[in-house]
């Protein structure tokens, strides 16, 4: 391995990257894009019992509580109040539910009720995780249930209690007309005001695509019982929950049973199984082929490709896929409901609009700069206009540089100031809405810390106190006036006099802002301050609470991704090939590491060759230096322009070179990311909603501790996870947790803390 690999590995490649699978994109209340339909169930994210009941009656009582929906014309009794389709238990929590609100409802299902369960082993144990948790509505689980057959009865007998009778009906669409939703079935249209779609995962079974698949008396995706392949030779495929507990049953029922899974170790089972397992192969009941794959199957026996990549064959009698299904996605398409990693003509065109967008924004701050606009605001005269003769003396104080009102208007002819102030609004009005959505003391407290680290440095100092100082006369002499020589030099182009705008890298550390920095003539204070920053001040925090103590509470990349971005995190690409990119980021520190050294060696020996070449490569081929390239191009143009594309922490994640930078330093850090095994149900909710690609189920379910130097403490793995699982914290050495912060970042952990009787 080459000394780049280990590094590499040493760094990003060594950690999970699992993907996450396309879903339907619902809301946090279970509606979707198109106005009225509704998605419950465990295509909301969370493959449980409990919470898909839970799901289906909170969206009846959401739907209910829409004052559209009570404005609804109940004139024509042909239109149902509420359609259900899918008659498993979130769609008959759904029904129980609209039942007890007296609504004219009905509920369709293709096959039979609960069909998923009814396709479970005979005897099957139940996990009704989580044990303390009471679903909305009137559709319970009692301790009874805990096995299949238990459960069915229990379901059963509450269905019937409640009256209510479903309707066999495969649906093929669902399309708004007008004020009505249409429900397409055979030979029918079914209108209704609203839907709510409960089908779960009832897509086409995954494929392992080899030959002898199609051999259908011996390879199956069901297993109903497992004592009739008693001392028959038995390959089970795949390394989920239904899969490990179909090898566990045979395994029982003395079957002889091998195990193949594609990975080598398994991410997603619940630890009672995985433990159970182990336990079988310790007593050789069952054998596990880990990072094998399948490349035959013939009626006698099975050949799989193992970890060494070599062929095995071995006798076999049946053969279980079960790999899962693929989510019905066209019955989503179809119905005009958006798919999360969809990406079809309008996705590229509204991509390319947006980047357009912002290739325009960035220029539009930079006079001289391709777009005539920027030396249009800096000629422009503001004030004073027109004016009646009564208003002549507010017309002075706007010409009068001294007052605040002058100063303002003397900022108002520099593009850049509409630009901050545009950032910084656009941070306050979606950091509130954050706050607003996510409702933990954690988030409130990190974004209310993000807005007023970015409006007192990026628009306060820069166009309104410094300039005002400035115009007042405080920086003509003495202290003030070296310093300000220092930090913000005099310059023709500004109407204020001087380059205020330095102001920026009192939060934006070397090599973040490039124009403290990589600048022709010698910016000594600056350097020094950039230099303490990079390497003495983030290095401590880094060390303390994680990278993300920068990057999550005072960096404005992160803060506009953490805002504006919040409601974009799940579009975030996860996998293997995404955590090799994460490398690009090394690649652009390492240039600025090259410019900050020659730049160093321009201002001692300008003369020199190094100085004419550095000065060469600054000014660089028109359009191509550094500074549009990294700051203008990356960080600007396509880093925004990606976010509502590919998350808001696409520059971040992949080429920011300071947050390169601390990714070396989060591998000596203590903070990690606390995880109670015992709370975790591998729902891999945390994974998909973390917009740095870290697959942070793959550690919380063996109850590692989170370790990827990509975390931002954004918290919103923490604040997502429906069984409170997760923790910030920090461990020592040895891995031995020495402190969990007690700012509160999970919901449910926030409810599990009463005190008489109310949630703190």
């Amino acid at each position: 391995m080459s000394i780049i690999s280990r590094y590499t590995h040493w760094l990003h490649t060594r950690w999970p990257a699992g993907k996450v699978e396309k879903m339907p994109t619902v809301n946090d209340d279970g509606s979707t894009n198109v106005p009225g339909i509704y998605v419950v169930g465990d295509l909301t994210g969370v493959p449980l019992l409990k919470f898909s009941a839970d799901t289906g009656a909170r969206a009846v009582t959401t739907i209910t509580h829409d004052p559209s929906f009570a404005k609804r014309d109940v004139s024509d009794g042909n239109v149902r109040d509420i359609l259900i389709i899918g008659g498993g238990v979130s769609g008959y929590a759904a029904a129980m539910q609209a039942k007890k609100q007296g609504l004219r409802f009905e509920l369709l299902e293709a096959a039979q009720p609960f069909a998923t369960i009814e396709n479970f082993p005979k005897a099957k144990p139940i996990y009704t995780y989580p044990t303390d948790m009471t679903p909305a509505g009137d559709l319970q689980f009692n301790a009874k249930s805990d096995i299949k057959e238990g459960l069915l009865e229990d379901l059963h007998q509450q269905v019937q209690q409640a009256g209510i009778e479903p309707t066999i009906a495969k649906v093929d669409a669902v399309k708004r007309v007008g004020k009505l939703l249409q429900v397409h079935v055979k030979d029918d249209v079914i209108k209704a005001h609203r839907v709510i779609i409960a089908i779960g995962r009832s897509g086409n079974y995954r494929k392992l695509n080899v030959p002898g698949e199609e051999l259908s008396h011996k390879v199956t995706n069901r297993l109903h019982d497992p004592k009739a392949y008693a001392n028959q030779n038995v390959l089970v495929v795949g390394g989920g929950d239904s899969a490990l507990e179909a090898a566990i049953a045979l395994a029982e029922k003395d079957a002889h049973v091998t195990l193949s899974y594609r990975k080598p170790e398994f991410s997603r089972p619940k630890p009672e199984n995985v433990e159970k397992l182990n336990h079988l192969q310790s007593q050789n009941k069952l054998k596990l082929e880990m990072a094998s794959n399948v490349k035959a199957i013939t009626e006698n026996n099975v050949t799989l490709i193992n970890q060494d990549k070599q062929e095995i064959t071995f006798d076999n009698d049946a053969v279980f896929t079960l790999i899962g299904r693929e989510a019905p996605l066209d019955f989503f398409r179809k119905s005009g409901i958006h798919i999360n990693g969809d990406r079809n003509a309008k996705w590229w065109v509204s991509l390319i609009a947006v980047l357009a967008i912002f290739t325009f924004i960035y220029h539009w701050k930079k006079p001289g700069v391709w777009l005539p606009i920027g030396d249009w605001f800096a000629q422009k005269q503001w004030f004073p206009y027109q004016v009646p003769q009564w208003m002549t003396g507010i017309s002075d104080v706007f010409a009068d540089p001294s007052h605040l009102l002058g100063t303002l208007n003397n900022s108002l002819a520099s593009p850049g100031f509409y630009y901050s102030t545009l950032y910084c609004v656009v941070m306050l009005i979606f950091g509130i809405r954050r706050i607003k959505r996510r409702k933990t003391p954690y988030v409130t407290m990190q974004t209310w810390t993000l807005i007023t680290v970015q409006w007192i440095p990026l628009f306060i100092l820069p166009y309104i106190l410094l300039p005002w100082m400035g115009n007042n006369g405080m920086f003509d002499s003495g202290v003030l006036g070296w310093l300000a020589d220092q930090l913000f030099p005099r310059v023709d182009w500004d109407p204020n006099g001087r380059a205020y705008y330095h102001a920026f890298g009192f939060i934006l550390a070397w090599p973040l802002f490039v124009w403290n920095v990589f600048t022709e003539q010698p910016m000594w204070l600056w350097l020094f301050i950039s230099l303490i920053q990079t390497f003495v001040i983030i290095p401590l925090m880094v060390w303390r609470w994680g990278k993300g103590a920068y990057c999550g509470w005072i960096c404005s990349c992160g803060g506009m991704a953490e805002t504006l971005g919040d409601t974009h995190r799940q579009k975030m690409p996860h996998g293997p090939f995404w955590n090799k990119l994460n490398m690009i980021g090394q690649v652009f520190l390492a240039i600025c590491i090259f410019l900050l050294v020659t730049r160093v060696f321009s201002w001692v020996w300008p003369g020199s060759f190094v100085g004419t070449t550095y000065k060469a490569v600054l000014k660089g081929i028109p359009g191509l230096n550094y500074a549009w390239l990294i700051d203008l191009l990356f960080a600007g143009i396509i880093g925004f322009g990606l976010y509502f594309h590919f998350s808001g922490r696409v520059w971040c994640r992949f080429a920011c070179p300071l947050a390169a930078l601390m990714h070396i330093y989060a591998r000596f850090s203590q903070f990690r990311i606390i995880a109670e095994k015992s709370k975790c149900i591998s729902c891999n909710v945390c994974t998909s909603v973390c917009h740095q690609g870290i697959d942070i189920m793959n550690f919380a379910n063996k109850g590692n501790h989170m370790e990827d130097p990509e975390c931002v403490r954004c918290s919103a793995c923490v604040q997502s996870c429906p069984t409170g699982v997760l923790t910030f914290g920090r461990v020592d050495k040895q891995g031995t947790v020495i402190a969990t912060d007690k700012l509160a970042a999970s919901r449910v952990q926030m409810a599990e803390l009463t005190v008489g009787g109310r949630a703190i």
